[in-house]
């Protein structure tokens, strides 16, 4: 064990030392991918790389990269890139430079251009004609059995690499514009058998970060909760006739994935879409959107204040019956849909004034629509995009992923969990249809050859059910009469075990969450041991501060026993989890290996604030804290003096800090002279980290900060007071 000034002492030689290179490198992982998928799989970070200022959706770019790039050897990415490069500086038709273009195709009479092609049937000459989005040319004739082979050129429009010609004509009718050949921008076919058995070298941690790296998000900024959030957004594009919403706080990436990450799917304002678009129209017969995509996503859908009643019909007809009528024939389609929208108000408001569906538009608001829903992500558990949640890791060029997830919809995995848990018999069949396909689209995604451990696809089957337990209590709060049959949202193993499943919210703000029905939710409260007493709690299962309860400190009463936290949830504050039961101490000691990063020593700082604003002015605390000393070199030094800083900072308010190294711990705990130790399953380190906004209240009050990872804290009483401080091994 050495201590805080000895390891100062070292400062001098990490500053003469010669610099050290701190360029990302791969990790075990990313070689793990390229060895299994080799060229399949692209470096994430190079899209903004090639990226400029072609406005095209990241499927594109990586198509391009896949085709040049796909590589781990540094010299064949460069080479890549300035392959990319110069195809998009040539071939790339950047809208406001569209006659430069134009010029260059008359110039040369032919010229290769990627652009988003859309195709419209001139009925009058009976002809389908194309039009280029960028390039600003329309009514150019493309021929019939193109049109055939592509059949979203008709709905939506398919970015594509095209040869276009020029050829005048004196016949004022005529369009100068040839099109030579066209080639969508998608992958020509995928290897499911290899996929399958590349999957068995991964474990399924590993496999869900290689998801998560190739929907171009960092998974080591997420918790296992918050990567399950992430991966349910690509059901619909891998389970047919599934129904999604997502409600939450801008800025937080809700429509990044149907925007960017599949050829499969269209993003379409909420406002933008009409019965004939969407479905078919009467006039021409003609199929709309459902008939041609695998996901149909809807953005802003919450802020669509105009309302299209036959629209809001025939899509509740259709989200249960995967068909649709119109006019004197009905059609069937296999699109899924995703609502997505923001929303104003926080989860408590909502709660106390209305429900979680408070934002979407009031026809949308009919419960028989609503229960149409299978899974409600809540958004508001997503913390806001940064740049460091962005991957610079290898994963799959998102089309070759978008393949194999299309070659799947035609599987079924929703009767996997059958073999180890069963499902409580007052669980209508639509919330069973809602809880199974969530299940079938995860397993999929996570398990797909359909094996997986029994604790695996436990984890799987609660996530469901929790998704669509907050459609049903919400619709519950909608409409009084369902009421009237209640519902068991549990599941039991083989044992005859019975587990209940409660939300997040349901969990953390159940006087709200339970106000219209007057019953506590399951799990809500920790077990108490027999004998004991629970001491009152706020919101978010804490101890009420002063202002909270009228009462001194000394009047709160302390339990032995522990509590219970789950990821994502807010309100959670040392002020009520952890200062209570140090309250009196003239020493304390942490212990908690992980004081390393900047957020984590402002964790700590904090903590120490509040002692000192908790002792007498004229009293000194003694603080130890034991931690392990960072053992990359190009951090080490960070690390010393930022905690050398918080010394400084803490000594001069009268909480006389140490610092211990020991690089033997395990456990994390804190031990004070009052007879209390509190041993925290996570340390002090339990928030997701800030986000890059100074303002954002969550920097200066942790009651607004997301739990990073379930957790547990246990608070002990010891023998006598002396010992809290005297465990082996402490100063």
């Amino acid at each position: 064990m050495t201590n805080l000034e000895d390891a100062l002492g070292e400062i001098d030689v990490l500053a003469t030392a010669e610099a050290i290179d701190i360029s990302p490198t791969k990790s075990a992982l990313d070689d793990k991918i390229n060895e299994y998928f080799a060229g399949a799989v692209v470096r994430k970070d190079l899209v903004k790389s090639v990226r400029g200022n072609a406005v095209v959706p990241t499927y594109v770019l990586e198509y391009l990269l896949g085709q040049y790039a796909a590589s781990d050897d540094e010299a064949t990415i460069q080479a890549g890139i300035e392959t990319v490069r110069q195809i998009l500086a040539t071939h790339y038709v950047n809208r406001n430079q569209h006659m430069l273009v134009k010029s260059e195709i008359r110039r040369k009479g032919r010229h290769r251009v990627i652009d988003k092609v859309t195709v419209t049937l001139n009925e009058k000459n009976d002809v389908h004609e194309a039009e280029f989005e960028n390039l600003q040319v329309k009514e150019v004739i493309i021929d019939d059995v193109t049109v055939k082979q592509n059949p979203k050129l008709l709905v939506g429009g398919v970015w594509c690499i095209c040869d276009i010609e020029y050829f005048h004509s004196d016949d004022q009718r005529v369009v100068p514009w040839i099109l030579g050949s066209l080639k969508p921008i998608q992958v020509a076919g995928v290897d499911i058998d290899h996929y399958y058995e590349a999957r068995k070298a991964f474990t399924t941690e590993e496999w869900i970060d290689l998801l998560m790296q190739s929907i171009g998000l960092n998974p080591g900024q997420f918790n296992e909760r918050g990567k399950l959030i992430a991966l349910t957004r690509l059901i619909p594009f891998v389970e047919r006739n599934y129904n999604v919403v997502e409600l939450g706080p801008k800025g937080t990436g809700k429509s990044h994935t149907f925007s960017e990450f599949s050829p499969n799917g269209i993003l379409i304002s909420g406002g933008e879409v009409t019965a004939a678009k969407l479905f078919v129209n009467n006039a021409s017969g003609r199929i709309g959107l459902v008939g041609y995509w695998d996901c149909v996503a809807f953005d802003e859908f919450a802020a669509n204040r105009r309302t299209d009643q036959n629209l809001v019909n025939v899509m509740k007809n259709y989200l249960a019956n995967k068909s649709f009528s119109r006019g004197t024939s009905i059609y069937g389609a296999e699109a899924s849909m995703a609502f997505i929208g923001n929303t104003t108000h926080t989860v408590p408001y909502m709660l106390k004034n209305s429900d979680l569906f408070d934002e979407l538009p009031d026809a949308y608001r009919d419960p028989a629509w609503l229960d149409r829903i299978h899974h409600y992500i809540p958004g508001w558990e997503v913390a806001p995009i940064r740049s460091e949640m962005f991957s610079t890791g290898y994963g799959f060029v998102v089309d070759y992923l978008a393949e194999i997830l299309r070659a799947k919809r035609v599987e079924d995995y929703a009767d996997k969990y059958e073999k180890h848990f069963t499902l409580d018999t007052s669980i209508s069949t639509r919330d069973q249809d809602g809880i199974r396909k969530t299940f079938s689209g995860l397993m999929k995604l996570v398990h797909p050859t359909g094996e997986a451990s029994e604790e695996e696809i436990r984890a799987l089957l609660e996530f469901s059910i929790e998704g669509r337990k907050r459609v049903k209590d919400s619709i519950l709060r909608i409409d009084a009469t369902m009421r009237e049959n209640p519902v068991k949202f549990r599941y039991s193993d083989h044992a005859g075990t019975w587990t209940d499943v409660v939300s997040l919210e349901e969990n953390q703000y159940p006087h709200l969450y339970q106000r219209d029905w007057g019953t506590q939710p399951a799990g809500s409260i920790a077990e108490e041991s027999p004998g004991q007493t629970r001491p009152s709690v706020t919101a978010d299962g804490g101890v009420p501060s002063t202002a909270e309860t009228g009462t001194t400190h000394t009047e709160v009463p302390l339990i032995e026993g522990h509590r219970d936290f789950k990821a994502g949830q807010k309100g959670v504050s040392y002020e009520s989890l952890i200062l209570p039961y140090l309250r009196g101490a003239s020493t304390v000691t942490i212990t908690d290996p992980y004081i390393r990063m900047p957020y984590q020593g402002r964790n700590l700082a904090d903590l120490l604030s509040l002692l000192a604003a908790a002792k007498d002015v004229a009293d000194e605390i003694d603080v130890t804290i034991v931690t392990s000393e960072e053992t990359r070199v190009e951090y080490k030094q960070n690390q010393l003096l930022m905690l050398k800083s918080i010394k400084d900072a803490s000594d001069a308010v009268g909480v006389q800090l140490k610092v211990r190294f020991d690089e033997t711990i395990h456990d994390r705990r804190i031990e004070a002279s009052n007879g209390w130790r509190i041993d925290l399953g996570k340390g002090l380190d339990i928030w997701q980290r800030p986000s890059d906004n100074p303002f954002d209240f969550g920097r200066n009050r942790q009651e607004f900060r997301l739990i990073a990872s379930a957790f547990s804290v246990h608070y002990v009483r010891v023998d006598t007071q002396d010992e809290a401080c005297d465990s082996p091994g402490h100063t």
